[in-house]
C-alpha cells in the first residue's frame, strides 16, 4: 500500500512539473514565434521619415511581409514575395548588422538611379513632385511635396526648392536595394552608405500603434503619458 501511494506521489510530481514547464515556456514560445514570423515592435529613433514617421512613434512591422528568415539568421527560410518600390521598410543597417534602419525603397535591383538635390529618376524616368502647402517653414523647411512613381504616392520634404547641382548616379546590383528617407536633406541613407542587401530586408512597416512628443526622464524608452499624439494612434504607414 506504502509503495503503491509513493508511486502515485511521484507520477503526479512529474505531471505537476511538466506543467509548469509547459506554463513557464508556452508564453515564450508564442512571443518569440509572434515576433519571429508575424509582427516586431520598433520606435523611430530619428527624423530621416518626417513628415511620414516622427521620433517616438512606434510601429509595428510585418515580419511575414516578404518572407521568412531563419531564426537568428540573415538567410531566408522562405520567400514569397520582393520587396516593392515605395514600401517603407526596415532593413539591417549595412556598415553593423546589430542595428535597424527605417526608411523607403527607391532602388530595385538593376536600377539606375540619378539623384539631383533630392530629386530622383530612376531608369530615365523622373519621380514627379508636386509641391504642397505644409507647416514646416519654421524649422527651415521650404518645400513639401506629394513623390509619385509606379502609383505610389507620399510627401517628402527639403530644405529648398533648389532643383540644380551635380547629379549622384547609382546602379544597383542584383541582390540589393536602394532606400531613401523622406526627408530628404537630413536623412542618412544608401545615398552616404550604398545598398543593402536582400538578406538583411526584416520586414514591411505597417502602422504605428502609439507615438508620444517625448519619453520619461528617467526611462527613455517609455512614453511620457502626458505627450500622447492620440492623432497619430492606430496610423497606417505607407
Amino acid at each position: 500500500m506504502s509503495e503503491t501511494s509513493d508511486t502515485s506521489k511521484q507520477t503526479n510530481l512529474k505531471g505537476t512539473w511538466n506543467q509548469a514547464i509547459l506554463t513557464f515556456l508556452f508564453p515564450l514560445l508564442l512571443v518569440f514565434g509572434v515576433r519571429w514570423a508575424v509582427v516586431e515592435p520598433f520606435v523611430i529613433p530619428s527624423g530621416s521619415m518626417i513628415p511620414n514617421l516622427l521620433v517616438h512613434d512606434h510601429i509595428l512591422v510585418k515580419k511575414f511581409a516578404y518572407g521568412l528568415h531563419i531564426p537568428f539568421s540573415n538567410t531566408w527560410l522562405v520567400k514569397w514575395s520582393a520587396p516593392k518600390r515605395g514600401e517603407i521598410a526596415v532593413f539591417k543597417y549595412p556598415e553593423n548588422p546589430d542595428v535597424y534602419y527605417i526608411k523607403r525603397l527607391i532602388g530595385l535591383p538593376g536600377d539606375k538611379i540619378e539623384i539631383i538635390n533630392g530629386r530622383i529618376t530612376v531608369n530615365g524616368q523622373s519621380f514627379l513632385l508636386t509641391p504642397l502647402d505644409l507647416p514646416g517653414q519654421d524649422a527651415g523647411f521650404k518645400y513639401f511635396a506629394e513623390e509619385n512613381l509606379d502609383s505610389s504616392a507620399y510627401t517628402v520634404r527639403f530644405l529648398s526648392d533648389a532643383e540644380g547641382g551635380s547629379p549622384q548616379v547609382f546602379v544597383v546590383p542584383e541582390g540589393n536595394y536602394f532606400f531613401m528617407g523622406d526627408n530628404r536633406d537630413q536623412s542618412s541613407d544608401s545615398r552616404a552608405w550604398g545598398f543593402v542587401k536582400d538578406d538583411y530586408i526584416v520586414g514591411k512597416a505597417w502602422v504605428v500603434w502609439l507615438s508620444c512628443e517625448n519619453t520619461l526622464p528617467t526611462m527613455t524608452f517609455v512614453c511620457d503619458p502626458s505627450q500622447i499624439r492620440f492623432q497619430r494612434l492606430f496610423k497606417n504607414v505607407y
